[in-house]
């Protein structure tokens, strides 16, 4: 059983939301915050899996919130809501150890898809969000920046970022490079552990980062 916290300061998005994923089988509402700072505390206190949480709330925002979860509690995956797919926070919530975006406007059956997604570690990105991730990350960091880890990555492990980066899942890196899913997760782990990366989000930036991957 998934273990899910929601927070959003609108009354009727935040009991939706919790009424859509505490109707699924394998998921469990274990609180429902108005803000960043109750959302902490039910954090703390309940241990969540995966935490949804709107980028825009009074008190501390999500991106603050997210912040603080991914430091204090790092087991808890983040997954942020805005209403606009190029909200100009998204960035900075993924950069704040955020492993997912969604937009508001999500269908039911998507929503519950995607916390069951991020709760399997997966990367939760629109085609537009990837775009404007990559857009701000070689902005602001025109030139390559030192990576740790990189130098210690296999050339597989190497080819196997590269087409994370690209935004590719497990199966099409696996058709890609003729090797099975389970070694593309293998690699994947293994970057995630040689680059002290959270998840695959911390992947694409640190690929970005260190010019690995033009934009």
């Amino acid at each position: 059983m998934t273990r899910v916290v929601v927070a959003d300061d609108q009354p009727v998005v935040l009991q939706g939301f919790a009424a859509i994923l505490g109707a699924a089988p394998d998921l469990e509402v274990v609180g429902a915050a108005p803000d960043g700072r109750v959302l902490l505390d039910l954090v703390a206190r309940h241990a969540p899996d995966v935490a949804v949480v709107d980028i825009r709330m009074p008190v501390l925002d999500g991106i603050a919130a997210t912040a603080r979860i991914s430091a204090e509690h790092p087991a808890t995956r983040v997954l942020v809501l805005t209403t606009f797919d190029l909200d100009e926070y998204v960035y900075d919530a993924l950069r704040a150890g955020a492993s997912g975006f969604l937009l508001k406007d999500v269908t039911a059956e998507r929503l519950v898809e995607a916390v069951r997604m991020v709760a399997d570690g997966s990367m939760l990105l629109g085609p537009s969000v990837t775009r404007r991730l990559v857009h701000d990350v070689t902005a602001r960091t025109p030139e390559p920046v030192p990576v740790p880890g990189l130098d210690e990555l296999t050339p597989r492990e190497l080819e196997t970022l590269r087409a994370v980066a690209r935004g590719l899942s497990n199966a099409e890196i696996a058709a890609e490079l003729w090797i099975t899913e389970a070694t593309v997760k293998s690699h994947v782990s293994e970057a995630l552990r040689k680059l002290r990366c959270r998840d695959r989000v911390q992947l694409v930036i640190a690929a970005y980062e260190s010019g690995l991957v033009g934009a």
